[in-house]
């Protein structure tokens, strides 16, 4: 196997945006919102040839206070980004989304990187950085499901204990298909390019392993925490909603 992989010619890569264009199509042709996929998939080519950029120079600056400010970018970033589904309550629960996700995906942060993997120095920023934006990613992603589904059922006047053991099961649902499909329907990200580095199969497997329970690990804690911390909101909405019917 190669020890390194190959640069991908631009002309090549621009072959990987037509399921992304037909994609497109379709949600135009279905009176969807195509604009929306549009704009998304813009802001991720744009983000991702600024992150490679900005990425090459954190590197190389090899600095702790750099990669602080970076965590804190991705927590405050991440937990607005979660709260979309919400938006009418985005404002009141962007502290709670923020502390729940700092927690639940701190601590993980924490244990994988200085228990599991002993950086060395601490802030080893080519493992540091990648690792913590999965981590954080998806705790967003989670509760960001939970937001939704607890909004949505606190509406219907279910109440909270009811509505909280919903959305709890509902955020989670992707992260635990994901752990039944893991090298049966899939393999993943880390471990597909490990191995297309070069790294044997057994090694690749137990960085999945890894990856796969700090995934879960983060994104059930900072949900359930998210959960708790935000039930005076929801409990405030459910007291206005039967007062005004």
């Amino acid at each position: 196997m190669n020890a390194s992989l190959e640069t991908i010619p631009l002309i090549n890569l621009s072959l990987a945006f037509i399921p992304a264009l037909i994609t497109i199509i379709i949600l135009f042709k279905w009176s969807l919102r195509s604009t929306n996929a549009i704009y998304a998939v813009s802001r991720m080519l744009a983000q991702l040839l600024l992150i490679g950029y900005f990425l090459s120079y954190i590197f190389e600056s090899d600095s702790s206070v750099v990669v602080l400010v970076i965590l804190a970018v991705m927590v405050f970033s991440s937990s607005w980004i979660a709260l979309g589904t919400v938006v009418e309550r985005r404002l009141e629960l962007y502290k709670y989304a923020v502390i729940s996700i700092a927690v639940g995906g701190g601590f993980t942060l924490l244990l994988i990187t200085q228990g599991v993997l002993m950086l060395d120095p601490w802030y080893s920023t080519p493992s540091m950085v990648p690792i913590a934006g999965m981590i954080f990613a998806n705790a967003m992603n989670s509760v960001s499901l939970a937001a939704e589904r607890l909004s949505a059922e606190m509406d219907r006047n279910v109440s909270y204990d009811v509505a909280r053991k919903i959305a709890l099961q509902s955020a989670l649902i992707p992260v635990i298909n994901s752990l039944f499909a893991v090298g049966l329907v899939s393999l993943p990200g880390m471990m597909t390019g490990q191995i297309l580095s070069g790294v044997s199969p057994l090694i690749a497997a137990r960085y999945q392993i890894m990856v796969m329970c700090m995934i879960f690990g983060s994104a059930g804690i900072a949900t359930a925490y998210f959960l708790v911390l935000s039930r005076s909101i929801f409990d405030r909405a459910l007291v206005d909603n039967s007062e005004s019917t």
